[in-house]
C-alpha cells in the first residue's frame, strides 16, 4: 500500500510540474494577453490605430482592427457585439444613430481627433466668384447638415433660422440664400469626392478622411476649411455595457498619448487634429 500512495504522490507531483511548466509557457508567448476588436474607416482612423497597436502590445492589449468603408455597418457591428469599440464617428452622428435604432446603446469613452470638414471645387477658387444658382452637394447624413450650413453662414453665403440649434439645422431652416446656392443632400458620403472629380461646377462638403482617400490636402485644396473649435470631435464608441471596459479604456489612454498625437500631427499635416481632454 505504501508503494502505491508513493506512486500517486509522484504522480501528483508530475502533473502539477507539468501544469506550472505550460503557464509559464502560455504567458511567455502572449497568450494570457487581452484581445479586443476595434472597427475603423480606413483614413485616417485605421492607420491611428496600426500606429498605436505596439504601445498596446505593452500594456498587454493585442489590438485587432476591422476597417471599414462607410458610416453605417460600425455600428451595426458594434451593436451586435462582432466588434468591441469602433472608431470614425462624431457625438452628434452617433447620437443621432442612437435615436434611430432602438438596438444602439452605445458610449462615448473620449474623443481622440478633430477631422475639419471642407467644401471643394474645380471651378472656383474662392468664394466672390461663386456663381449664382451654383449646386452644393453635401452628404446624405442628416447630422452633417448643421455642420455644413454653419460653416457657409459664417463664410456669409447663408443665413439660418436663427430659433433652430445649430447642429441640428437643415436645408430647411435656411432663411437667406443670396445666391440661390442649390442644395443636393442626397450623396453617401464615401461617394463625394467622385462628385467633386466629376461635376466640375459645383460645391462639394467632403468629410476629412475621405478627402484624405482622395489625395485632396485640405489645408489647400478647400476653399472654405472648418476651424480647429469644431465640436465635431471623433470618438472611441462601445457598448454602454463596456463604458468600465480596462483595455477599451487603455486604449482610449494611449490614443491620447503623446506618441500617437505627435503621429497626427505629423502625418496629416493639419488635416486631422489631436484632442487630449474629454469629449462628452
Amino acid at each position: 500500500m505504501k508503494k502505491i500512495w508513493t506512486s500517486v504522490a509522484a504522480l501528483l507531483l508530475i502533473l502539477i510540474l507539468a501544469a506550472c511548466g505550460s503557464s509559464e509557457e502560455d504567458s511567455s508567448s502572449g497568450e494570457g494577453n487581452t484581445e479586443i476588436t476595434v472597427g475603423a474607416t480606413s483614413v485616417p482612423h485605421a492607420e491611428v490605430l496600426e500606429e498605436a497597436k505596439p504601445l498596446l502590445e505593452e500594456e498587454g492589449i493585442t489590438l485587432n482592427i476591422e476597417e471599414y468603408q462607410d458610416y453605417i455597418l460600425p455600428n451595426q457591428d458594434l451593436a451586435e457585439g462582432r466588434i468591441d469599440a469602433n472608431y470614425f464617428q462624431t457625438i452628434p452622428y452617433m447620437e443621432l444613430q442612437e435615436q434611430d435604432n432602438e438596438d444602439y446603446d452605445f458610449a462615448n469613452l473620449g474623443g481622440i481627433h478633430i477631422e475639419p470638414i471642407g467644401v471643394y471645387s474645380q471651378k472656383y477658387d474662392n468664394l466672390e466668384d461663386v456663381e449664382e444658382g451654383t449646386e452644393f452637394v453635401m452628404s446624405r447624413s442628416v447630422s452633417t447638415h448643421g455642420r455644413v450650413l454653419t460653416l457657409l453662414e459664417k463664410e456669409g453665403l447663408i443665413k439660418l433660422d436663427e430659433s433652430v440649434e445649430k447642429v441640428d439645422a437643415t436645408v430647411n431652416d435656411i432663411v437667406e440664400n443670396p445666391k440661390n446656392l442649390q442644395f443636393d443632400t442626397g450623396v453617401d458620403a464615401a461617394g463625394l469626392p467622385e462628385v467633386y472629380n466629376k461635376e466640375e461646377e459645383v460645391l462639394v462638403a467632403i468629410n476629412t478622411n475621405y478627402a484624405i482617400e482622395a489625395d485632396l490636402v485640405p489645408k489647400e485644396d478647400a476653399i472654405i476649411l472648418e476651424g480647429t473649435n469644431s465640436p465635431y470631435v471623433n470618438v472611441i464608441a462601445a457598448q454602454s455595457k463596456d463604458e468600465d471596459n480596462e483595455a477599451l479604456n487603455t486604449l482610449v489612454e494611449v490614443l491620447r498619448s503623446e506618441d500617437i498625437q505627435t503621429f497626427i500631427e505629423e502625418e496629416y499635416e493639419g488635416a486631422v487634429i489631436p484632442v487630449s481632454g474629454d469629449s462628452e
